[in-house]
């Protein structure tokens, strides 16, 4: 087993808190970000050196180029950077506050999108690396109450996605992870939930609220199994660029994406139709 150095951001809780554990108890290095470093003051305390917080709100976009700059030249090299930080949002789009946009966009695709921009020019100096960015199959369906969610997970994965062809022939390589539902503090503790209106009670806009109530079901997916497939991946090579976990996730997935191939064939005649003529 190789031993690596990590970057990965938001390791209070969650995938990130349980990457750093298995990653450190495994023997590699992590230099992981937080805005309370309290949080993570156990995994100082009881892992040393192998374990290096640094204080960081992604939302802050010149502390990411400092905090990134730092880890390297800290590490010497980074192996893996993992753009992990990230919330959700729910609420019907006209529910939502203009902060609340603001904050979610910084967070989950500007903030994602400065991580991956500065770990570029040094994991090329180096001659290569990997890059995963925690996504959602979010980033690939749409559920009613979601909407601003979904819009930083869609663009995240095609900011994603394009940067994969960019570098490839640097070796770096990229994955998008797409987790279905499991049972972190994203669904259980860090949701944040507009103010919401009572016209949209009875519709499919607070459906949500089922999947946030902790009296119901629990979700399906092993954040511990989950973490483990992720840490896995970087052993595949070429990088995979999708890395979908959880049955619910790919069924969900496969289903939405036969429906849009469908929709795109049926407008086959349509496309073809506003073409040039041969020889116009």
């Amino acid at each position: 087993m190789t031993e690596r150095t990590w970057l990965i951001t938001g390791v209070n809780s969650g995938f990130g808190r349980e990457l750093t554990e298995q990653l450190l108890a495994r023997g590699d290095r992590v230099v992981g970000t937080v805005r309370d470093p309290a949080k993570v003051k156990d995994l100082t305390d009881t892992h040393g050196d192998a374990f290096h917080a640094e204080v960081l709100d992604v939302t802050d976009t010149p502390a990411i180029h400092t905090v990134v700059n730092r880890a390297f030249a800290i590490a010497g090299r980074l192996d893996v950077v993992v753009s992990n930080a990230g919330y959700g949002l729910f609420g019907a789009a006209e529910e939502l506050s203009d902060a609340q946009i603001d904050h979610i966009i910084a967070t989950n695709l500007t903030g994602s999108i400065q991580v991956i921009r500065s770990a570029l020019p040094h994991l090329r100096a180096q001659g290569g690396g990997r890059i995963i960015q925690i996504s959602s199959y979010g980033g690939q369906v749409a559920f009613p109450g979601n909407s601003l969610y979904h819009a930083t997970k869609w663009g995240i994965e095609g900011f994603a996605e394009s940067v994969a062809q960019e570098v490839a022939g640097f070796g770096i390589g990229v994955t998008i992870v797409e987790p279905g539902g499991a049972r972190t503090e994203f669904r259980y503790g860090s949701a944040q939930v507009a103010d919401l209106l009572d016209v949209y009670d009875a519709t499919p806009a607070h459906g949500f609220l089922a999947m946030l109530d902790p009296a119901s079901a629990p979700a399906a997916g092993d954040p511990a199994r989950m973490a483990a497939r992720i840490i896995d991946s970087v052993e595949v090579e070429p990088a995979p660029l999708r890395l979908v976990l959880g049955s619910q996730a790919l069924d969900t997935t496969l289903g939405t994406l036969r429906a849009r191939m469908d929709g795109f064939e049926r407008q086959r005649d349509l496309a073809v139709s506003t073409d040039h003529a041969p020889g116009e």
